[in-house]
């Protein structure tokens, strides 16, 4: 196996398990929005009142966001582990930039590990894709209660 392979295949692998760690982290992020609209459902809450369906769905894309801001956190682990940046703060910021995609360039890593990058670009936009369905999914929740509780009124 050539040098180049094992360049690749190194950082391919790390990032790759990753990202895994990080599906399953948002997926307890995912689990706990999905168990309060839930139970916020079962109580009558969810969809009965305007405030009660914004507090409802601002907590549960701070549920999202700080699964996010973990996720962040793990890669720059990553970078920092491996030498890549020798402050938690520089590697947390390098981190943010790569997983929101903004990518601003100031700050860069080596060659060696420079294909982590892109992959924790594409698994943050997959994340944030996760967290923007099911806010949606929340949201439309709450409006078929609104409706169903309409229909009642108006059949009744």
């Amino acid at each position: 196996m050539s040098l180049h392979h094992v360049a690749l295949l190194t950082p391919l692998l790390i990032g790759a398990a990753a990202i895994v760690l990080t599906i399953f982290i948002h997926a307890f992020a995912v689990r706990a929005i999905i168990s309060l609209v839930r139970h916020e459902q079962k109580v009558g809450r969810a969809g009965s009142a305007f405030f009660i369906d914004v507090s409802l769905v601002a907590c549960s894309a701070s549920f999202a966001l700080g699964a996010h801001l973990i996720e962040i956190a793990l890669w720059a682990g990553l970078f920092e582990l491996f030498g890549e940046f020798s402050a938690f703060a520089t590697a947390y910021y390098h981190s943010a930039a790569n997983y929101t995609t903004l990518g601003y360039g100031d700050v860069v890593m080596s060659p060696a590990w420079s294909l982590l990058g892109p992959l924790e670009a594409a698994d943050g936009m997959l994340l944030f894709g996760v967290s923007t369905a099911l806010i949606f999914a929340v949201i439309q929740r709450f409006v078929q209660a609104r409706f169903a509780a309409h229909d009642a009124a108006t059949n009744a």
